[in-house]
């Protein structure tokens, strides 16, 4: 039974019990064929449910793993039982991220030192691209990188330019 709690109105799930419920999905995933697609982009979504730890995010991971799911329970490359094993633990996380509605209310929230790095950068700089902010964050995966330019996206913030590898990200200009 998963663990869950709420510490200054952040919905945090028990760090341990992801991190089994990951390894068991990465598990299983060994058992799909070595080249499908859905072996990776599940096992990336399992990753980002651990990272973002009860974010409002989660909720949208979440409801694409579900979907994920239910394609794998149509190929028998598994047993069935496994799948709904794994599904409903992933249900159960689901289910208590939406009993806390007040958690992910349209409030503003503090930026995390990280964005606010970003965002500094980015005034000085005007128009920077992610492997910029990695030279002065090295500590931090382009991953993690990559994922905060797109919150950052979500709220408003800052615009994307570009496309792969001439993707740049400036502060969003305002409209008047």
């Amino acid at each position: 039974m998963p663990h869950f709690f709420i510490s200054a109105k952040l919905w945090i799930m028990d760090k341990n019990f992801l991190i089994k419920l990951t390894q068991n999905l990465y598990r299983l995933t060994l058992l799909f064929p070595k080249k499908e697609p859905l072996r990776y982009k599940m096992r990336e979504l399992a990753d980002d449910i651990l990272a973002e730890n009860g974010s409002p995010r989660t909720l949208e991971y979440l409801g694409v793993l579900d979907g994920f799911f239910e394609v794998v329970k149509t190929q028998n490359w598994v047993a069935n039982q496994d799948i709904l094993n794994l599904q409903a633990e992933y249900s159960k996380i689901d289910g208590e991220l939406k009993a806390q509605p007040s958690l992910f209310a349209d409030s503003p929230q503090p930026l995390p030192d990280r964005q606010s790095k970003i965002l500094s950068f980015l005034r000085e700089n005007g128009r920077v691209q992610v492997w910029q902010v990695k030279q002065i964050l090295p500590e931090v995966t382009k991953r993690t990188l990559r994922r905060d330019f797109d919150r950052l996206l979500d709220q408003g913030v800052i615009e994307r330019i570009g496309e792969r590898n001439d993707t740049s990200y400036q502060i969003k200009v305002s409209e008047s």
